[in-house]
């Protein structure tokens, strides 16, 4: 009996090992971060959402947050709007994006 006992044992912690390796890996994703650069086409402060059309023609909708940090740009993004080159990094949680940084390239170039 003691080798039934052992082996569900075995089994149990194997099953503890998978699940906290998932845990991980699955933390580790959201830490991952993106960046998008390309023309502001849509800003809704209320919302805190901006819309940046890429390069490529993609448009991506990325939401901000309090921990949102500016570069070359008023908090909240009060110093950009339509029509702004703007670097956006951001994370990528079940398919929202949330901002990490936004940076005005428009004021860099200038």
């Amino acid at each position: 009996m003691k080798s039934v006992s052992g082996r569900w044992s075995l089994v149990a912690i194997l099953s503890l090992f998978a699940a906290f390796t998932s845990w991980q890996a699955a933390l580790a994703q959201e830490d991952v971060l993106h960046t998008v650069s390309g023309v502001v086409k849509h800003l809704d402060r209320a919302g805190k959402t901006i819309v940046v059309k890429a390069d490529d023609g993609v448009e991506h909708t990325v939401k901000w947050t309090d921990k949102t940090t500016w570069e070359a740009i008023k908090e909240s993004g009060k110093g950009i709007k339509e029509g702004s080159k703007v670097a956006v990094k951001y994370t990528d949680q079940a398919g929202e994006k949330t901002a990490v940084g936004v940076k005005d390239v428009g004021k860099a170039l200038e």
